[in-house]
């Protein structure tokens, strides 16, 4: 296994970038599969900042059309959740009466992701779907949360790279 050195931590190469791809085509086949003969336009909603590289490579597979909205919160300090979880950008559109995918990097205690769905429950959507690359379930803290999309699960181990970062670096890894 390859193994990396960034700042302070050293990582392995856990997931290629090939394979990253192929999940991201396997969750698109996915979502098209439910989604592709819409009459409607469904709301994708990329949780920032982490989930950019996967929403972007998410969209670009889709079979339909859909209106790209973001919102950001924080939780993370580090390598670990705080569990105090704040909006620091709101909804970029309107979701009311409409299907909304949430496209989210990864999901391991599950606080992040559930302040979500209540705030996007409080806009009375239709319907409310979770596409995420990487899910943690081991880690997991919140039980009321129904992943429909998911690239890996994942061991409970902190990762980076493709999206998520280290105290806001690392991001651009392409695995």
């Amino acid at each position: 296994m390859e193994k990396i050195t960034l700042k302070d931590k050293t990582f392995r190469k856990v997931i290629s970038y090939e394979q990253l791809s192929a999940a991201i085509d396997a969750v698109a086949c996915k979502i098209n599969a439910d989604f592709k003969n819409c009459d409607d336009v469904p709301v994708l909603l990329c949780v920032l900042n982490g989930s950019i590289m996967f929403t972007a490579e998410l969209m670009k597979r889709f079979q339909f059309n859909c209106q790209v909205v973001s919102t950001k919160l924080t939780s993370y300090e580090g390598t670990g959740s705080t569990g105090n979880v704040k909006q620091a950008l709101g909804l970029t559109a309107d979701i009311q009466g409409r299907r909304v995918i949430v496209v989210e990097d990864i999901v391991d205690t599950g606080f992040t992701l559930s302040t979500v769905v209540k705030i996007l429950k409080s806009y009375n959507p239709a319907s409310i779907e979770i596409a995420s690359l990487l899910d943690k379930p081991s880690m997991r803290k919140v039980d009321d949360l129904k992943l429909k999309y998911v690239g890996f699960v994942v061991p409970a181990e902190f990762v980076v790279g493709y999206g998520l970062d280290y105290n806001e670096l690392y991001r651009q890894l392409p695995y």
